[in-house]
């Protein structure tokens, strides 16, 4: 067996279609392979898919899988086929995707880099330029997003994340059940609700299926879940409402403070929850709290509404929104005013314990991406880099046709 039927046979070329001549330089690292189709062949046309004669052919270049450590490139006279119906057209070859610079086995070997580095690592590793390894994932996550099955989804979170500096934010959309995300559109306000709305019917969905929507306390993000969902019940994320009454809590202290009380170390040891405090920290907030009796209510309302949000009252939420608008404290009078008017909002997450925990898990993935990545030249490239990641997609690996 001479070395141009060895490497036809290692390329799985299918019938047709040999190597005819190849080349390695060694001192360059680089083997070039000549394939050509056999006398006579007849092939399909990309459009109609009938069997047509060549027309004429045209040479093309694909980068392939190293061999031994050598980069390695097809170069093939790819026929022309001349149709009665369609005109003349390329036709496809069994290595390569139509349009593409790579073999499929490369563009398999990207699709796995990928999932595990940044793109601009892989694009390193494999000694190309990052842009035409994202013409590559913009082609197979496009594709696999497309197919994605949303005719189940009932709930889903809704949350914003930075895409860029400038002041640049996406909003995400995840399927609260399996925690895949569904799109992410940038913007942030009413707009990007209405625009997964509007593209639900591409994925075999309706917005009037979706029952619940979690997400924070977004004037914009409420106004375009009751227009797009309107049999949705919005439920407000638990993480968002204790962050709301942290707040109040560092509110208080910063007043203290600024009235001359010593709250040295106060800091950390203020915030967070019992649990997540350290010995040295629960002594010196119990002092601080003791020793001023407006920190000491803030507290006790903090921890209180935890306990609140952890039960399924009702009315256990009204007598804390009571508390608060009597507690003297203006942070806990606005935040009272603020649970009262988003009260339904609020007790929706007591009777379902549905929250944006996952997304918050998501966002933070994404972020160390954009991160490891120095940042996306664009937003598409954000978006297929966060697809890829954390979308859940069954993206179609190429391999090539048995022998």
């Amino acid at each position: 067996m001479n070395a141009n039927t060895l490497f036809g046979k290692a390329l799985g070329l299918g019938s047709g279609w040999k190597v005819v001549n190849s080349e390695m330089d060694v001192e360059g690292r680089h083997l070039s392979l000549w394939l050509d189709f056999e006398a006579g062949s007849r092939f399909e046309c990309s459009k109609c898919n009938e069997w047509r004669a060549v027309h004429d052919t045209v040479e093309k270049k694909w980068r392939h899988l190293n061999f031994w450590q050598h980069e390695t490139t097809l170069i093939a006279r790819v026929p022309r086929t001349k149709c009665e119906k369609d005109g003349v057209l390329v036709a496809d070859v069994p290595w390569a995707r139509n349009g593409s610079g790579f073999t499929l086995m490369m563009e398999a070997m990207i699709l796995l880099l990928c999932q595990q580095m940044p793109v601009s690592d892989a694009a390193k590793h494999l000694g190309e330029h990052d842009t035409r390894l994202w013409r590559v994932l913009d082609h197979y996550v496009s594709e696999a997003h497309e197919a994605k099955d949303w005719s189940k989804i009932t709930q889903i979170m809704v949350d914003e994340t930075s895409a860029q500096r400038g002041h640049r934010y996406v909003t995400n959309v995840l399927d609260a059940e399996t925690k895949d995300l569904l799109l992410m559109v940038e913007g942030r306000g009413a707009e990007a609700i209405a625009a997964f709305a509007s593209e639900m019917p591409k994925h075999g969905a309706t917005p009037q299926q979706i029952t619940e929507v979690i997400m924070d306390m977004s004037g914009p993000f409420m106004s375009g879940a009751k227009t797009a969902f309107p049999k949705a019940r919005i439920v407000f994320d638990h993480f968002h409402i204790m962050k709301l009454a942290g707040t109040a809590l560092d509110d208080v202290r910063k007043e203290l403070r600024a009235a001359g009380a010593d709250l040295s170390g106060g800091l950390w040891a203020l915030r967070g929850n019992q649990w997540t405090r350290t010995e040295e920290q629960l002594k010196l907030r119990n002092k601080h709290c003791k020793t001023y009796p407006q920190l000491g209510r803030a507290m006790a309302l903090r921890e209180c509404l935890q306990d609140v949000l952890s039960d399924k009252n009702r009315e256990s939420l009204k007598w804390w929104i009571n508390w608060a608008a009597h507690s003297r404290l203006e942070p806990f009078k606005k935040l009272g005013r603020t649970l009262k008017s988003h009260f339904e909002g609020v007790f929706a997450f007591m009777e379902t314990r549905l929250t944006n925990a996952a997304m918050e898990a998501i966002n933070g993935v994404i972020q160390l991406s954009k991160r490891a990545a120095r940042g996306f030249r664009n937003i598409k490239y954000f978006r297929i880099a966060a697809y890829l990641k954390v979308g859940g997609l069954k993206i179609a690996v190429p391999h090539v046709l048995p022998i």
